[in-house]
């Protein structure tokens, strides 16, 4: 609060007060009064009000000064009301009841916001567990009638079960903390299971795949890092190049601080330009948008989103037509900070 503006909003009070003095020294003009007397009342009058006008300005200057600093310090600026002194002006109680008022409304609305949201949660999980039945008996029926037509329907399956799975963690990947279990999962158990998961594609694309110290345990969650494995080997597969040696390389390194899982191909690669923005919600890329239009920017944005939940990072370096690797870095403490 600057003194200059608050004389500017005390400017009708200070005109009507010189008003007042100048009428009061007309009238002592009319009558014989000596001159002290004439100085002295309007002097008075003045020096009286700029001192109560002093004295309200640092009162009031302090109150604001105190609402600022905890609104910075906060996080959640909307607490502010909460944790603010009781003002004992006038102006100051009007705002802050004010400011009661409309955190209320913004509460109310933002509650029932989240209903919407968590039950169209529940509807897309409860939908996505429906359809998993007839996957599961469509499975059943190829794999008791093989033939070409029958493995051609499986393989689109699976894909179908992919961008399932996907928007389930999607749906979930807000709620973390709600459906996670932290504990020691050694590295290689996870990899294997994310290969048997997608062996049908590795073997269709011919894509070799070289697995090597990886007997390290981790503190995660093994079904999350599945997942996000599963996304890694996935974008490998998508963005190989017409290659017969095409080959996926998972290890791991072990440090003092942290264990780093490294996920390595040989496919086509990212543009320079492009890989700071490959983790953002959507982005697709030239190979997205040129070699694969069924591309939806949503896998690695989704897999950060994820590790960052999870205290995990995700790193990436690729070279364009030499290959990508994506580095996962588990911090070797106890403690896992879930977000």
């Amino acid at each position: 609060m600057q003194f200059k503006s608050f004389l500017k909003d005390k400017l009708l009070t200070i005109s009507l007060l010189i008003f007042g003095i100048i009428t009061i020294e007309i009238f002592l003009i009319i009558y014989p009064f000596g001159n002290f007397i004439k100085i002295y009342i309007p002097l008075v009058i003045l020096g009286f009000y700029f001192i109560s006008i002093m004295i309200e300005y640092f009162h009031k200057k302090s109150f604001y000064e105190k609402v600022f600093q905890t609104l910075n310090q906060l996080e959640e600026k909307y607490l502010v009301t909460e944790l603010i002194k009781e003002p004992d002006f006038i102006e100051g109680k009007a705002l802050q009841e004010i400011l009661q008022e409309v955190n209320k409304a913004m509460l109310e609305h933002v509650n029932q916001y989240k209903y919407v949201t968590e039950d169209y949660k529940e509807y897309i999980e409860l939908w996505i567990h429906e359809i998993k039945l007839p996957l599961t008996a469509s499975k059943l029926i190829i794999e008791n009638n093989k033939n070409t037509i029958t493995k051609n329907i499986d393989e689109e399956l699976d894909k179908v079960e992919n961008y399932i799975e996907q928007a389930l963690f999607y749906a979930r990947s807000n709620t973390v903390e709600k459906d996670y279990y932290i504990k020691k999962c050694v590295l290689k158990e996870m990899v294997n299971e994310c290969i048997k998961k997608n062996k049908n594609i590795l073997i269709q694309e011919k894509i070799s795949m070289k697995l090597h110290d990886l007997d390290i345990e981790v503190n995660t969650d093994s079904k999350w890092i599945i997942f996000i494995l599963n996304q890694l080997i996935q974008n490998s597969v998508k963005y190989q190049k017409q290659e017969e040696n095409s080959k996926i390389e998972i290890y791991a390194k072990q440090g003092k601080e942290n264990v780093i899982l490294y996920i390595k191909d040989n496919g086509m690669g990212i543009k320079k330009g492009e890989i700071t923005r490959v983790f953002e919600k959507g982005f697709t890329g030239t190979n997205g948008r040129l070699l694969n239009k069924k591309s939806t920017g949503i896998g690695l944005y989704l897999c950060r989103k994820l590790c960052n939940k999870l205290g995990i990072a995700i790193e990436l370096n690729s070279v364009q037509n030499k290959g990508t690797e994506i580095r996962l870095v588990f911090p070797k403490s106890s403690y896992m900070n879930i977000k």
